[in-house]
């Protein structure tokens, strides 16, 4: 097949610290390639891809130090969009992971074009409105539970995110301490993580970005208790820092404050065998088998108990069920299953 894999423009394809959209493009991209289908990305030019790479920009936005590439970020997009409608005939799928930017360019073109939301659907009072307007292009979702929030779109399916099973090797959590990945904010609630980790006695490590956005939050309430030992503040990671952090943790935090659409870190800590105590919200449900690779809680002293009780789970259980559950070539057969239908249906519906 001939694919066209449209990234966000944020972060490099895949990001060398934070950015889990970015990552699972990269991830798909280069499944995809090393299956044999003719695939190019469209993705900011410092991108790494076995694919071709079609540049939007010269770097991603988020790294960008100055000039246009931060002050005119729809212009860039449009761009872009413009940039793969002049070779719309080139593919047989236009895979789109940009929100919802694309969604007026392609709408004429929606018979190949796929959009994986990796977003909430309860982003602003007007989104249903938008919504509603292109409700006819295809849309893969990345959770059942993200999908159920809007049932009126027109969802081909769902694709649980995966990840190379050779990415991250399961260990043996003897560090003694508890984990929270990913990035600060009131919604991922790294306060409540801190809470935990003194309820249950174990110093916490957080690694994770600060946008300026949440720079407040941050001062408020994790600066404060940040000392070292109780409290290590480590920053955003590589995925080799990852692996060491994630080896050896007692436990994964996951204690957020909203309906989460997947949650990348779940999968990243099973791989290496480490056990989860997340909040019982958006998709941790589909994600978090309880009392098999973690814990599903809904309030502080549960959570305490679950972190104590994650010392009697089976490791090597909880890397089995990433195996069998969210490898990236588990999920590139969803997405390949996907491309397929949508040529089939139209080819049927041009005869």
């Amino acid at each position: 097949m001939r694919i066209a894999q449209v990234a966000t423009l944020f972060e490099p394809v895949p990001p060398a610290r934070y950015g889990g959209v970015e990552r699972v493009v990269g991830i798909l991209t280069d499944q995809l390639v090393a299956q044999g289908h003719d695939v190019t990305l469209f993705a900011s030019g410092d991108s790494t891809t076995k694919a071709q790479l079609v540049p939007a920009c010269p770097q991603s936005l988020r790294l960008a130090d100055t000039g246009p590439f931060r002050d005119f970020t729809v212009a860039i997009y449009m761009k872009m969009m413009m940039d793969l409608l002049h070779r719309v005939d080139d593919f047989d799928v236009m895979h789109f992971h940009t929100g919802f930017y694309h969604l007026p360019t392609f709408y004429p073109h929606r018979h190949r074009s796929l959009t994986t939301v990796h977003m909430p659907m309860s982003l602003g009072p007007d989104i249903g409105t938008l919504l509603d307007a292109f409700a006819e292009m295809p849309y893969i979702g990345i959770s059942h539970d993200q999908r159920s929030h809007r049932p009126s779109m027109n969802w081909r399916g769902v694709v649980h995110h995966g990840i190379p099973a050779d990415l991250y090797r399961q260990d043996d959590g003897d560090g003694g301490y508890l984990l929270f990945v990913g990035r600060i904010a009131p919604s991922k609630r790294p306060d409540r993580a801190i809470e935990i980790a003194r309820g249950a006695g174990l110093p916490l490590k957080i690694a994770a970005k600060v946008d300026d956005i949440f720079r407040d939050y941050f001062d408020a309430e994790v600066a404060p208790h940040i000392d070292g030992h109780a409290v290590e503040f480590l920053g955003e990671v590589s995925d080799q820092e990852k692996q060491e952090l994630y080896g050896g943790a007692r436990a994964l935090l996951f204690p957020i404050d909203w309906n989460e659409p997947f949650g990348l870190v779940l999968i990243e800590a099973m791989a290496c065998g480490t056990p989860v105590v997340a909040w019982d919200m958006g998709s941790v449900t589909e994600i978090v088998d309880d009392g098999v690779t973690g814990f599903r809680v809904t309030d502080i002293d549960a959570a305490v108990e679950a972190v104590r009780a994650t010392a009697g789970l089976d490791r090597g259980l909880v890397r089995a069920t990433f195996d069998r559950r969210f490898t990236a070539e588990r999920m590139t057969s969803g997405y390949v299953a996907q491309y397929e239908r949508m040529i089939d249906e139209a080819e049927a519906g041009a005869r």
